[in-house]
């Protein structure tokens, strides 16, 4: 599995939003990244 095309300044608020190591965003695959990307948006609202 290839890593995430992420930029770094991505990378780095998703890490900041999910309270995660930035290695283990850009780790992680995508299908699970995009799912709790979308639990922020619904705390959110």
């Amino acid at each position: 599995m290839k890593p995430l095309q992420l930029s770094p300044e991505t990378a780095m608020k998703l890490a900041e939003k999910l309270k995660l190591p930035l290695e283990q965003i850009l780790h992680m695959p995508q299908h699970i990244l995009i799912q709790k990307m979308m639990e922020i948006e619904k705390k959110e609202e």
